[in-house]
């Protein structure tokens, strides 16, 4: 597993974390960990809003229609 260290915290923010972690029954570490995780997980809401703008900004498809294609080969 990899490893961060994260420079110039503010001391309240640390302070924060460990009353935190402490509410949790949890080590500042285990807590910062959660934390982490917690803010790279997508919600099911959020996933169809990106896909959706994904979908929105590609381009329409511009080339023949491929079962019109495959009739004509099979009409040959």
């Amino acid at each position: 597993m990899a490893q961060i260290l994260v420079r110039n915290l503010d001391d309240s923010v640390v302070a924060e974390l460990k009353r935190v972690a402490e509410s949790h029954g949890r080590s500042l570490e285990a807590e910062v960990r959660e934390v982490l995780t917690a803010a790279t997980r997508i919600d099911r809401s959020e996933l169809r809003a990106r896909l959706a703008a994904m979908r929105a900004r590609q381009r329409p498809q511009t080339g023949p229609d491929s079962v019109e294609l495959i009739r004509e080969d099979r009409d040959r």
